[in-house]
C-alpha cells in the first residue's frame, strides 16, 4: 500500500453534516462537511483518549468527540476542551492529523501523505465527466460498490489483464474460441499505463442478437476495441468501444487492509442514456465483479511479489509488468506504508496505521505534537510501576 497519493474514498453525495468513517490504507478516517459546505478529513482518533471522532457530532466548522466533547477544526487543531476551566490554554499537542481534500468526479479525494503541494502526484484525469447527460452532455453515469476479499493490487492487475477475459468472462463478453491477445504498444506516463487491443466477442444472445441480425440471419459480431489500464495509486479504467457506442468504467480500489478491498465504481455509457437502462448497466458491472472475485480471492500469494521475476510474464502482460516496475520505483522512494506509519498495538496485536499529514511537515515546532503516532513519544510505566510522567508532561497549564 502506498502513501503520498490522492485516494477517492467516498461518493461526495454521501458526505454531509453527519460524520462518516472510511478506512483506507488500514487507517480510519472521518469525513464531514463544515457549515461552510467544505469537506474535512481527519484521522478518526481523538488525541485525548483515542475515541472515534466519527461517533461524534459536527458543530459549526468543527467535529465534537463523543467521549469528552473536545472539538477539532478542519485543520486538526483542538478548539475547545469542556473540562478546562476558563482561562486555561489548549495545549499544542491537542490536535489530530488533517488531510487535504478535493471533490471531483462525484468523489471525495483525500491526500494521504505529507509531501508539499508542489510535489504531490496529480489526481487522475477523468475527461468524460465534463460531458455528462445531467449537464447537457453525452454520457450517462451509474455508480456502485463491491467488497473484495483480495489485495487491491491483485484486483488492479486483474482489471488490466486482457488475457483473462475469454475464460473468466466466457459466455458473457469473453470468447474462449478466440483467446489470442494481439501485440500492443503501451500508452504509458509517469502515473498510468494503458493497453488497447481488439477482442472478438462471442455470438450475441437474447435481445442483443437482434442488434446484429442482417438479412434475416445472425452476422458475425465485429471485433471490439478495448482499452484497459491503471492509474496510480489504485484505479482501473476500462473503455469498451461497442457498435452501439462507448462503455467506460472507472474503479477506485480502496485498500481497507492488506486483504480487503472496497471498490467504488462509476460506469458511463453514451447509448441507451435513459434512466430505464440504469438497472441493467449496474447488473452488468456487478456480474463482471461476481465472475472475477472468486478467481482473484483464491490467488496465491495474496500479495504481489516484490521481485519482478517471482512470477512468469508474457508479452500480453506488459501493462501489468509496467505497474510492477513503477511500484518498485515508488518503494525505493520510501512511499510504501510501513512500520514508521504504524502505532504498535502491544499485547493486543491490534496495530493501527496513521499516515503523517502535511501539518507535521508544515509546522516543525509541533513535530512531537502527534503523541499518539510515535512509539517513543508515548509515556510508559517504569519498571517499579511508578509513572514516568512529570508535572511538565501535563498539558494545558493555566494561561497567565
Amino acid at each position: 500500500m502506498f502513501k503520498n497519493f490522492w485516494y477517492a474514498v467516498e461518493f461526495t453525495e454521501r458526505v454531509g453534516r453527519t460524520p462518516v468513517q472510511v478506512v483506507c490504507l488500514g487507517q480510519r478516517l472521518v469525513l464531514y462537511r463544515t457549515a461552510a459546505g467544505r469537506v474535512a478529513c481527519l484521522s478518526d482518533l481523538c488525541a485525548h483518549r483515542g475515541a472515534a471522532l466519527s461517533g461524534g457530532t459536527v458543530v459549526g466548522e468543527t467535529i465534537e468527540c463523543p467521549y469528552h466533547g473536545w472539538r477539532f477544526g478542519a485543520d486538526g487543531g483542538c478548539l475547545r476542551i469542556p473540562a478546562n476551566p476558563p482561562g486555561r490554554a489548549i495545549p499544542p499537542k491537542a490536535r489530530v492529523d488533517a488531510y487535504p481534500v478535493e471533490e471531483r468526479y462525484g468523489f471525495v479525494w483525500v491526500y494521504l501523505g505529507d509531501l508539499p503541494e508542489a510535489d504531490r502526484p496529480p489526481i487522475p484525469e477523468w475527461p468524460e465527466f465534463g460531458d455528462l447527460v445531467q449537464d447537457g452532455g453525452t454520457f450517462r453515469a451509474v455508480t456502485g460498490e463491491y467488497l473484495w476479499h483480495s489485495n487491491y493490487e491483485r484486483i488492479l492487475e486483474n482489471g488490466c489483464d486482457i488475457a483473462h477475459t475469454p475464460f473468466v468472462h466466457a459466455g458473457s463478453f469473453g470468447n474462449p474460441e478466440r483467446p489470442e491477445v494481439e501485440d500492443y504498444a503501451l500508452d504509458e506516463t509517469e502515473w498510468s499505463a494503458f493497453a488497447t487491443v481488439r477482442l472478438h466477442p462471442p455470438a450475441a444472445k437474447g435481445l442483443w442478437s437482434r442488434l446484429y441480425r442482417t438479412s434475416g440471419s445472425l452476422a458475425e459480431r465485429p471485433p471490439v476495441t478495448v482499452s484497459a489500464g491503471w492509474m496510480l495509486p489504485n484505479m482501473i479504467k476500462l473503455h469498451v468501444r461497442l457498435p452501439l457506442g462507448n462503455m467506460i468504467i472507472y474503479d477506485t480500489n480502496i485498500p481497507v487492509d492488506a486483504n480487503t478491498t472496497l471498490v467504488k465504481w462509476v460506469a458511463l455509457r453514451d447509448f441507451f442514456t435513459g434512466s430505464w437502462a440504469d438497472a441493467n448497466a449496474r447488473k452488468r458491472v456487478l456480474k463482471i465483479f461476481g465472475q472475477d472475485a472468486p478467481v482473484v480471492d483464491a490467488v496465491r500469494p495474496e500479495l504481489l511479489p516484490a521481485d519482478l521475476g517471482a512470477e512468469l510474464h508474457l508479452k500480453s502482460d506488459l501493462v501489468s509488468v509496467a505497474y510492477r516496475r513503477r511500484r518498485r520505483q515508488l518503494a525505493d522512494l520510501g512511499w510504501l506504508v510501513g512500520p514508521a506509519d504504524t502505532i504498535d498495538g502491544g499485547a493486543t496485536g491490534r496495530d493501527a496505521v496513521v499516515i503523517a499529514s502535511p501539518g507535521r511537515r508544515n509546522v516543525p515546532e509541533l513535530a512531537r505534537a502527534w503523541a499518539q503516532k510515535s512509539r517513543d513519544a508515548v509515556p510508559t510505566a517504569s519498571p517499579d510501576n511508578e509513572s514516568t510522567l512529570t508535572t511538565a508532561d501535563f498539558a494545558g497549564k493555566d494561561s497567565a
